[in-house]
């Protein structure tokens, strides 16, 4: 299971290093993703969220992560610390 943190990563953390280094990782091709699922993602959390970026790209759904993105987020961030009080 993944939290709202993670959706956010996804749409504002940058790829570390590769062929990609410095995307964002949703920003990350699908192509790219599923080289990985075949070798291996990487461990912890960055690796978590790879796969999580792969299995929103194959149900097509990066459009929830879109409003998320470092322009958007603070909103984000501000709409959720209201419904908690």
């Amino acid at each position: 299971m993944f939290e709202k943190e993670d959706l956010l990563a996804l749409a504002n953390q940058h790829m570390p290093f590769g062929k990609y280094q410095g995307r964002v990782i949703i920003d990350v091709p699908e192509e790219y993703l599923l080289w990985f699922a075949k070798k291996g993602f990487p461990e912890g959390r960055l690796g978590m969220l790879l796969a999580l970026a792969l299995e929103v790209k194959i149900n097509g759904l990066e459009h929830i992560i879109e409003p998320l993105k470092k322009k958007d987020a603070s909103q984000f961030i501000a709409n959720d610390s209201q419904t908690r009080h």
